[in-house]
């Protein structure tokens, strides 16, 4: 692959990760979320499979990369995108709950150094910084609002969640190709789901036009797309300087609710989108990883 379309890879992680929030509200409005997302990683799991078997990877893995794949899977796309769609059909805001789940590239840099033995200057404290003031500025929460209490608990499971993926993914190396990382990961992620459907749902899909588009959307784009390329920014790179692009999350869904949805963009909402960009751009250059002053 050349290093030209993998430089591209940030962008096009922020941009497919971000319209996730857009296109799961309008599923979570037309179906129970377990249920949604069962459904969408039987047929994410088939897909790779057949992507698999096209490049004629092999699925026969040892015991150790199983356990990676599956928990992998639960991690990435059972408890954090479980815990978004469930805390989101509780009536817990997309804003908030993007919000809380922005606090992964803190939580992800503070664990990086007693787990992956990563350090971050303070160039890369300031990066930080700066993206989540930037996130919180285009969310502009309004305190006084009721927060649905297993909602809010969902979001903040599904942060600690994303949080360990990353950390998971990065600590355990792996051979696999990726077409058979992501078929196990997608079977871990719909084994996940489809128990909770067992438990605690009484599962509901109604597939109107919206829905279908939008689950398709997630499938394709997201799951696809935006997971794969998630995957390899982590082998390749920091744990931490990876976690950093979230901050980006919540800025741009809001530019695409504006675009999309005819959503009212602010002057706040503009500034808050450039001061996370400057945090994102700082906390990700080489010089936030060990050393105190920028390279000359």
């Amino acid at each position: 692959m050349s290093r030209a379309v993998t430089r591209t890879f940030p962008l096009l992680f922020v941009l497919l990760w971000s319209s996730a929030f857009i296109s799961g509200k309008i599923i979570v409005t037309d179906g129970t979320p377990f249920a949604s997302l069962g459904v969408r990683f039987v047929i994410v799991a088939s897909g790779f499979g057949l992507v698999g078997l096209y490049l004629k990877d092999a699925f026969t893995i040892s015991g150790k990369e199983l356990v990676y794949g599956l928990g992998t899977g639960v991690l990435f796309h059972g408890l954090y995108l479980g815990g978004v769609f469930f805390a989101q059909s509780e009536g817990m805001s997309a804003g908030l709950s993007a919000l809380i789940v922005s606090l992964q590239p803190v939580l992800t840099a503070v664990l990086a150094g007693p787990v992956l033995g990563e350090r971050l200057s303070r160039w890369g404290w300031l990066g930080i910084g700066l993206g989540f003031s930037g996130a919180a500025l285009v969310i502009g929460i309004d305190v006084g609002n009721d927060i649905p209490a297993i909602g809010f608990i969902a979001t903040v499971i599904a942060l600690i969640a994303v949080s360990a993926g990353t950390l998971w993914t990065k600590k355990q190396p792996s051979a696999m190709p990726l077409s058979v990382s992501n078929f196990y990961q997608a079977i871990g992620a719909g084994m996940f789901h489809l128990t909770m459907v067992l438990l605690f749902e009484d599962a509901q899909i109604h597939l109107t036009l919206p829905y279908i588009l939008s689950m398709s959307w997630q499938i394709i784009a997201v799951s696809f797309g935006a997971f794969t390329i998630l995957m390899i920014l982590i082998k390749s790179g920091s744990a931490s300087q990876t976690a950093t692009l979230f901050f980006l999350v919540p800025p741009v869904s809001a530019l695409m609710a504006w675009l999309v949805l005819d959503e009212f963009l602010t002057m706040q909402d503009i500034a808050g989108f450039c001061i996370a960009s400057a945090g994102v751009y700082i906390a990700t250059r080489p010089w936030a990883r060990h050393n105190d002053t920028p390279d000359r």
